[in-house]
């Protein structure tokens, strides 16, 4: 679905931007069609992050079971990133507070590119906020 809409789009400049799982899909992304991406606490290994989950799930936000499905993993898997080929079109920004995810894996997936390593913060960045400047200065440059 967002590929069909970017195919379809009229912009003339790309940036993608994720968080967590959307990280991961910022790097698939960034590298089809060759953009800056910026990844806050990406989960770069996805498929194999999430696949222990497979099976009944509990909603996040609302408590309502739903079935994670294999396929999902495999999904994942093909949309894989090995390595960025461009790190200066990156820019990471990890905490080492992360409760979900290894801050140093990221470190070194994203080697090469603009990097901002929070001491402490969480998984979801709370105080992203703060860090939204530097965010806004490497898009536009």
């Amino acid at each position: 679905m967002v590929v069909r809409y970017i195919d379809q789009s009229q912009a003339d400049r790309l940036v993608i931007i994720g968080s967590s799982l959307g990280g991961f899909y910022t790097n698939y992304l960034a590298e089809k069609y060759q953009c800056k991406g910026v990844a806050l606490n990406p989960a770069v290994y996805a498929a194999r992050e999430l696949e222990p989950h497979v099976g009944m799930m509990t909603a996040y936000d609302s408590e309502e079971p739903f079935d994670f499905k294999a396929e999902y993993i495999d999904e994942l898997r093909a949309l894989q990133v090995k390595c960025i080929t461009n790190p200066e079109r990156y820019f990471l920004i990890a905490a080492k507070g992360d409760e979900l995810l290894d801050w140093k894996e990221m470190v070194t997936f994203y080697s090469g590119a603009k990097q901002l390593i929070l001491e402490g913060s969480d998984h979801g960045i709370a105080d992203y906020a703060d860090h939204l400047p530097a965010v806004i200065e490497f898009i536009e440059h």
